[in-house]
């Protein structure tokens, strides 16, 4: 489970400080799907840097299966965020040289201890990944020898390699058309609920949204709970 209470995160603005996340509270529990939605600037991004420990916000806490990550030194949350938290970020980023198969089994390699000896089993669990995300097919192919929605769905199987508590996923249907975003956010849905993670997801496309479990929008920092349904309507 990730809960946030009371967050507040400012950044240096000249001589002052602006707010980014305004005294933000939320919480999402294991199998479900918290959608965040908002205006370009309303702060959704630097919301989901502190839910995943890349930030420390000004106060508040972020509560990760109990542990406050606010309080963990750098060192502390690089570990804690290569344990609990898969971050599917907006774009893709794979490595051009490496198969889908090596972009997943890579994440063994990123400090974990013992990595070595783990190098078969890694590989297993990557391609059963692959499998469950419906490229089992297509594990020995490079970026450029996939589709869009494709290279997507290996970014996702890539956040859950280390079997994360934590799920966050950053505009993942951005850069899709309407068809394949829609498979996307059904992937989502349907990995939450398997592998019972606790999912953060931030995105701008309102028709997606009465799908999710719940539903925020942030204005100027600040969140609110709200119906999907009236969010679409009113847009």
């Amino acid at each position: 489970m990730i809960q946030l209470n009371n967050v507040t995160l400012t950044f240096p603005d000249g001589d002052g400080r602006v707010t980014a996340v305004d005294h933000v509270t939320l919480s999402a529990r294991p199998g479900t799907v918290t959608g965040i939605t908002g205006p370009s600037g309303s702060g959704k991004s630097s919301l989901l840097a502190v839910a995943a420990t890349l930030i420390h916000p000004d106060s508040g806490q972020v509560m990760i299966d109990e542990v406050d990550a606010a309080q963990l030194s750098a060192t502390e949350a690089t570990a804690l965020r290569r344990d609990a938290i898969g971050i599917v970020f907006q774009q893709a980023n794979l490595l051009p040289s490496l198969t889908a198969l090596e972009q997943l089994a890579v994440m063994n390699e990123l400090g974990a201890p013992h990595s070595r000896g783990r190098r078969a089993a890694v590989r297993t669990h990557a391609a059963e990944l692959l499998a469950s995300v419906g490229l089992g097919d297509q594990m020995h192919k490079r970026p450029h020898q996939l589709s869009g929605g494709q290279r997507q769905r290996i970014n996702i199987a890539r956040a859950l390699m280390n079997d994360p508590k934590v799920l966050l996923v950053d505009e993942p249907t951005s850069a899709l058309d309407q068809e394949r975003g829609a498979s996307i956010i059904e992937l989502i849905l349907r990995l939450t609920d398997e592998r019972n993670t606790s999912t953060l997801l931030v995105t701008h496309d309102l028709v997606h949204l009465p799908r999710m479990h719940a539903v925020m929008n942030m204005v100027d920092g600040q969140l609110d709970t709200v119906r999907a349904e009236a969010l679409v309507a009113a847009n």
